[in-house]
C-alpha cells in the first residue's frame, strides 16, 4: 500500500486521478464537523439542560475556531509546505472529537468544538492553497467547482449518518464517528504530493506576516472577493444553525428524516457547481460570481417574503432555502479563485484570511439566529436575506469584472 501511495505522489498533481478526490476528502472537514451533529442539537439541549441559544453556541464556537485557526495554518503552510500542517491539524481535530464525546455541560462542549474546529480547518484552507499552487485562475475556479462535486456527498451523508446514529445510540456517538472520518482523511493526505516547493516558501517572522496581511487588507479586489463572499457564507451558516430547530421543533420533522431535507440543498449545490465548472472556462470567474450574487440576493428576498406570508408552509420554506443554497455554487469557488489570483507567492496566507472572514461571519450569523430565536423561521430568513444583499452590494462596489474576449467565430 505504501508503495502505491508513493507512486501516486510522484505523479504530477494535475495528471493524477486521485488528486481532486483526495482534496475533496480534506475539504469535507467543514460539513462533516457541522452537519453530522445537526440532527442531535435538540437532543443535546435536552440532555445538557440548555436552551436553543446555548446549543447554538457550540455551532458558533466551531465556526469561530474554523475561521481563526485558518490564520495559523495558512502562515505555517507558506513556511513549511502543505502536508505537515494538514497532518497536525487532523490530529488536533481527533483530540477535539474525543473531548466533545466525553463532555458533561454545554460550555465544555463549545470549548471542545472550538478545539475540534481549529484542527479541522487545516484541511480546507490548505486544499485551496494546493489548487492555487497547481492551476491558474480560471482553471482553479473550475477545479474548485469539480472538487466541490467530489465533496458534495459529505453534506448529504453527514446528517443522515447523524440521524441514524440517534436511532440506535445517543448524540455522543456522533463525535466518535467524526473521529473515524479523521482517520480516513489521514489516508487521503498520504496520497498527496507536496505542492509548495521550498524555493517559494516565506518567513514566519512577525514583520513578514504583518506585511503579507497589510497587502491583502489594502487590496480592493481581494477585499471584494473575501468579504463579499463572507456575507453569502453568513447566510449559509444561518441555515445550518437555524434549520434543525425550524425543521424538527417548529414543523415536527423527525431527527432521522432531517438529513433528507438538508440533503436536497446539497443536490442543488452540486448541480450549480457542475454548471459553474463548465461556464467559468468560457465566461470567466468574475462574470459567474456577479451572476451568482445577484441571484442569491433575489432568492434571499424571496425567502423572507415566503416566511412573512406563510406561503406553502414547510415545503414553501424548503423550496426557497433550496434555491438560495443552490445558487451559492456560483459564488464560493469563483470568489476564492479571484481572491488567490494576485497572490500566488502567499496563497496559503491569502486563503487563510479569506477563510477566517467567511467562518467568522458564520459564527456571528449563527449567534444572531440564536439570539433572535422566537419560535419562528423569521430570524433564520432575515439573516440569510440580509447577508445576501450585503454580499451583492460589496461585489458591485469593490469588484469590477474583467471583460473576457470570446473566441472569434470561424
Amino acid at each position: 500500500m505504501f508503495a502505491r501511495l508513493a507512486a501516486v505522489r510522484s505523479r504530477s498533481p494535475a495528471e493524477s486521478p486521485f488528486f481532486i478526490a483526495a482534496l475533496g476528502v480534506l475539504m469535507s472537514f467543514g460539513p462533516m464537523g457541522t452537519d453530522m451533529y445537526l440532527p442531535g442539537m435538540p437532543a443535546i439541549g435536552r440532555e445538557l439542560h440548555a436552551g436553543q441559544d446555548q446549543v447554538q453556541w457550540t455551532l458558533s464556537a466551531f465556526f469561530l475556531g474554523f475561521g481563526v485557526g485558518q490564520l495559523l495554518w495558512g502562515a505555517l503552510s507558506d513556511r513549511f509546505g502543505r502536508r505537515i500542517p494538514v497532518a497536525t491539524g487532523i490530529l488536533l481535530y481527533a483530540v477535539g472529537c474525543v473531548g466533545c464525546s466525553l463532555t458533561v455541560d454545554v460550555g465544555h462542549l463549545a470549548a471542545w468544538r472550538f478545539v475540534q474546529a481549529v484542527g479541522a480547518c487545516a484541511g480546507p484552507v490548505l486544499v485551496r492553497a494546493m489548487i492555487r499552487d497547481v492551476f491558474e485562475r480560471d482553471r482553479a475556479a473550475s477545479v474548485l467547482s469539480m472538487m466541490m462535486l467530489v465533496m458534495g456527498a459529505a453534506p448529504i451523508i453527514a446528517p443522515l449518518i447523524g440521524g441514524q446514529i440517534l436511532v440506535w445510540a445517543n448524540w455522543r456517538w456522533i463525535f466518535w464517528a467524526q473521529a473515524a472520518f479523521g482517520a480516513v482523511a489521514m489516508l487521503a493526505l498520504a496520497s498527496l504530493p507536496e505542492t509548495h516547493p521550498e524555493s517559494r516558501r516565506t518567513s514566519l517572522r512577525p514583520m513578514v506576516l504583518a506585511e503579507s496581511y497589510r497587502k491583502l487588507l489594502t487590496d480592493r479586489r481581494y477585499l471584494g472577493y473575501a468579504i463579499g463572499s463572507s456575507f453569502i457564507y453568513a447566510g449559509m451558516f444561518a441555515f445550518i444553525s437555524g434549520s434543525p430547530f425550524v425543521y424538527i421543533e417548529l414543523f415536527g420533522v423527525r431527527p432521522e428524516n432531517y438529513g433528507f431535507l438538508f440533503g436536497l440543498n446539497i443536490v442543488g449545490m452540486i448541480i450549480v457547481n457542475t454548471l459553474n465548472s463548465r461556464a467559468v472556462m468560457r465566461f470567466g470567474s468574475d462574470m459567474m460570481l456577479r451572476i451568482g450574487v445577484w441571484l442569491s440576493a433575489a432568492s434571499g428576498i424571496l425567502l423572507v417574503a415566503c416566511v412573512m406570508g406563510g406561503w406553502g408552509g414547510l415545503w414553501g420554506l424548503v423550496g426557497c432555502l433550496f434555491l438560495f443554497m443552490s445558487l451559492t455554487g456560483f459564488c464560493f469557488a469563483n470568489s476564492m479563485a479571484g481572491a488567490l489570483q494576485s497572490f500566488p507567492q502567499m496563497a496559503g496566507t491569502a486563503s487563510a484570511l479569506a477563510g477566517m472572514l467567511q467562518f467568522s461571519s458564520g459564527a456571528v450569523s449563527g449567534w444572531a439566529v440564536g439570539l433572535m430565536a422566537d419560535g419562528t423561521a423569521m430570524p433564520m430568513a432575515a439573516v440569510i436575506g440580509g447577508g445576501a444583499l450585503v454580499g451583492l452590494a460589496l461585489n458591485l462596489w469593490l469588484i469590477r469584472p474583467f471583460r473576457r474576449r470570446l473566441p472569434a467565430a470561424t
